[in-house]
């Protein structure tokens, strides 16, 4: 790992350079053990604790089957589902991987006693599979966590709608919160110049998300002067609801659980803001 570190820090490492190093036999990686999924049972939510789950963790390296890459990480992203991941909520994630590992030989690769979470990343390819023709050793790239099949045509319009639609790091294994990632070759995307890795690895899934359900064709057909009701405005992925909300010419209300959290959304441009905790509003 320090040879493929010191190749992504220098100005000068060209693709032959990346595809000539060594790719090491294992890497750590943060991981949840089969053999803890249990552990919290019993437990209200509130009581269980991340930090006795998650593992820092040497793994073996997978090899890129057919449409993968593997690539080193420089920067990756806490989201909601690696947490719901490290208590098992609302099912064991290994239930998930399971079930991919069924769908063939290649996936079977994922069901394994550890599981490899996190769905962001922005790092640089180390090798491709076959059949991966747009990228190669040395580019720089992030990653989006929609993991497809496209052996049905339920999602040639829609990639959502493919019938094998998972998650990547969440419901397949080998995520992004480690040293070396597997990714199928179109998550990848180029890692914008103007950003650091750090803030190229932040915005994959909230901001995917949030175009997905408002700005894209699939999604509400945000137009000026719609009214948006955004819960959670100022965490993630209604953070960037809000700015897309905003920039479409749309009117985001914002709901908070905080006064801190209303003045983020008011920071952002949002003049209706409701902070549910001091208004006493009642949801459902």
């Amino acid at each position: 790992m320090k040879d493929i570190l010191e190749a992504i820090l220098s100005d000068d490492a060209a693709a032959s350079d990346f595809a000539a190093l060594a790719v090491p036999e294992s890497y750590r990686a943060c991981v949840l053990r089969k053999e803890d999924a249990g552990m919290f049972e019993g437990m209200a939510t509130a009581e269980k604790d991340p930090r006795k789950s998650l593992h820092l963790q040497e793994v073996p390296v997978p090899h890129p089957g057919p449409g993968e890459a593997l690539v080193a990480v420089m920067a990756s992203s806490v989201n909601y589902n690696s947490v719901w991941s490290s208590i098992f909520e609302p099912v064991s994630t290994f239930n998930f991987l399971e079930r991919y590992g069924r769908l063939s030989e290649l996936t079977k690769r994922h069901d394994l006693p550890y599981h490899v979470i996190g769905s962001d990343l922005a790092g640089v390819v180390l090798r491709t599979g076959p059949g991966v023709n747009s990228w190669k050793p040395g580019d720089e790239v992030v990653a989006h966590c929609l993991s497809v099949e496209l052996e049905s045509s339920d999602g040639h319009n829609d990639t959502m709608l493919d019938p094998e639609q998972r998650i990547w790091g969440f419901e397949t294994n080998f995520g992004g919160l480690a040293e070396i990632a597997l990714v199928k070759s179109n998550q990848l995307m180029p890692k914008p110049n103007h950003l650091s890795w750090e803030e190229a690895a932040a915005p994959g899934l909230v901001n995917s998300t949030a175009y997905r359900q408002l700005v894209s064709r699939n999604g509400a057909g945000m137009k000026q002067g719609d009214n948006v009701l955004i819960w959670g405005a100022s965490g993630g992925l209604g953070s960037y609801a809000t700015q897309f909300a905003l920039a479409g010419g749309a009117n985001p209300v914002c709901v908070v659980s905080s006064p801190e959290k209303a003045e983020i959304c008011r920071r952002m441009g949002a003049d209706a803001v409701i902070d549910r905790n001091a208004e006493g509003y009642r949801f459902w």
